[in-house]
């Protein structure tokens, strides 16, 4: 696990990108609190996940790379284009997947619906220069509280991910979740 900083992800960002696409796990801060996430398409990241939060089948929710992604992937009506509009920001739209194969099976085995968000913050735009979904779930293990501190993170959570993007104490709450399913 390494620890580092937005000045660090600047002066490295094409290895950070890779190893987002290559599936690395990471802590990382958001808009509202810090998450837990790697590449939603790879079965092996999305598991290990699983595993750090000791999460069976609750799905995880997803940073998307971009707002086409949105649109390319989902089932979309005036609606929902109006809730995209309102992106990047503190929301968590559920939808449901017209592209089933835009993220691995493991990220929602229960369904065919995903959270989507994008966070208005400074990560976000690494995850989309990577050009990948990007899973999005609280750090913690499941039941338990989310991190604000670095110093709030269980000792085997830290030691199983690969980079904490650290930027100091979040006394936000999670994103607001708006159901836009049709089922």
């Amino acid at each position: 696990m390494k620890i580092i900083n937005k000045l660090y992800i600047k002066n490295n960002e094409a290895k950070i990108i890779r190893e987002i696409i290559s599936g690395k796990v990471f802590i990382y801060p958001t808009d509202t609190i810090y998450g837990i996430g790697a590449n939603a398409k790879k079965d092996t990241a999305v598991n290990k996940i699983r595993e750090i939060k000791e999460r069976e089948t609750k799905p995880f929710s997803v940073i998307a790379p971009s707002k086409k992604w949105i649109k390319d992937n989902f089932l979309i009506d005036n609606k929902i284009k109006q809730w995209i509009g309102k992106l990047p920001g503190n929301i968590t739209l559920f939808l449901d997947k017209k592209e089933l194969s835009c993220v691995s099976d493991e990220v929602n085995p229960t369904d065919d619906s995903l959270g989507v968000r994008i966070p208005k913050h400074w990560f976000t735009k690494i995850i989309s220069k990577a050009n990948v979904p990007f899973i999005t779930t609280s750090v913690n293990k499941s039941g338990h509280s989310y991190m604000r501190r670095i110093e709030d993170i269980d000792s085997a959570i830290l030691n199983s991910v690969d980079y904490v993007v650290y930027e100091g104490e979040k006394a936000n709450k999670e994103s607001e979740k708006i159901d836009l399913r049709k089922n």
